[in-house]
């Protein structure tokens, strides 16, 4: 019996088959096999995702080598491992005494049985469990979770190389949502994470890559260039006045973000947390109070960016540096010392709740 797109040819009286024709009867009489997306799809080989069983070794993969793939990690001993692109999910397993940086990751960073490690993560999820002294700087979007691990340390993401920004933005994660010391542990009632000094330099944990195939990345761990602002996080603040701003959307939304971090920090402020963050305008009622009519026409634009500064003063400041800086772009500051934290406080109980946090 002849297969569905078989073509069973009639022989000629007499019994002898027909001959063949030529040229375009000959392309007219042949059944092509159909060509299914499938099967143009590149052929994935799982060990071009994987460390697996290394020792000793300094290993990585260069920018548009992952691609969004999936990576695996695992049975590596004192190892040094690079990931300069971005992935789908990773999972680490059984490591011991190794440096591992993981570029942006869409989903997941797993760590399963791992000890002694030291790395640089930025990820939607950060989880481990069975871990024993993992030192972390991290950029993660929602809460880390730890799970029957002990001795973890937790530091904000700061590193920088030029295709970094855009791999952010192809896993996407933005920069300005991370909140890297908030963990959740669920093996309650020891003391089992506590955070990274606050003058921890990430060299000190995870060099610089020493081959000559991952020096061409062009590496910076220099804190002022980090592609994630710097943020204290759940640290204790060090005075009781805070500042909320808020961008909102345009072309130079990041840039003009960045820029007041840069005034404020180097005035001696703290910044304490970021957030982007798409608002309504019924939101901006909550948000932004009396202010709100003149703002509601603006989040239609797109996600707004809130920073939080603290320091004596730190209200006065950001409104004179907006005044002075930003005179042409529309921002909300905080009016007051005395409304400033209540901004805060309405702005992130908002945020935390749209974000499901």
């Amino acid at each position: 019996m002849g297969c569905f797109f078989s073509r069973r040819r009639k022989p000629a009286q007499g019994g002898q088959q027909q001959p063949q024709g030529t040229g375009q009867d000959a392309v007219a009489g042949e059944q092509t096999a159909p060509q299914y997306s499938w099967d143009l799809r590149a052929k994935i080989d799982p060990k071009d995702y994987t460390f697996s069983g290394l020792k000793n070794e300094t290993v990585g993969r260069l920018p548009g080598k992952v691609a969004g793939q999936q990576f695996v990690i695992q049975d590596c001993e004192d190892c040094k491992i690079y990931i300069f692109d971005h992935s789908a999910t990773i999972t680490i397993d059984d490591c011991v005494n190794c440096q591992i940086f993981l570029g942006p990751v869409k989903g997941s960073v797993f760590f399963r049985d791992c000890k002694d490690c030291k790395c640089v993560v930025a990820c939607q999820q950060f989880r481990t469990r069975d871990c024993r002294k993992l030192e972390v700087f991290l950029c993660c979007a929602t809460q880390p979770i730890i799970e029957s691990s002990t001795g973890m340390k937790f530091g904000c993401f700061q590193y920088y190389y030029p295709e970094l920004a855009l791999q952010f933005k192809d896993a996407g994660l933005s920069i300005f949502n991370n909140i890297w010391s908030d963990i959740h542990d669920f093996t309650p009632g020891e003391n089992n994470w506590g955070l990274l000094p606050e003058t921890a330099v990430v060299e000190d944990y995870v060099p610089l890559p020493s081959s000559e195939e991952l020096k061409a990345v062009r590496v910076s761990n220099d804190a002022a260039k980090s592609i994630i602002p710097i943020t204290r996080g759940q640290r204790q603040k060090n005075s009781d006045e805070s500042c909320l701003t808020v961008f909102f959307a345009g072309d130079y939304t990041t840039a003009n973000a960045r820029k007041l971090i840069d005034e404020m920090t180097s005035k001696g402020f703290q910044l304490v947390q970021t957030k982007e963050v798409l608002m309504k305008a019924e939101d901006a009622h909550r948000v932004f109070q009396q202010s709100a009519l003149e703002f509601i026409p603006l989040l239609e634009k797109g996600p707004v960016v809130a920073l939080e500064f603290n320091g004596d003063g730190a209200v006065e400041q950001c409104q004179s540096t907006i005044n002075e800086v930003f005179s042409g772009t529309k921002v909300f500051v905080s009016e007051g010392k005395a409304s400033a934290s209540q901004d805060v406080d309405n702005f992130y109980n908002f945020a935390e709740m749209q974000m499901g946090m």
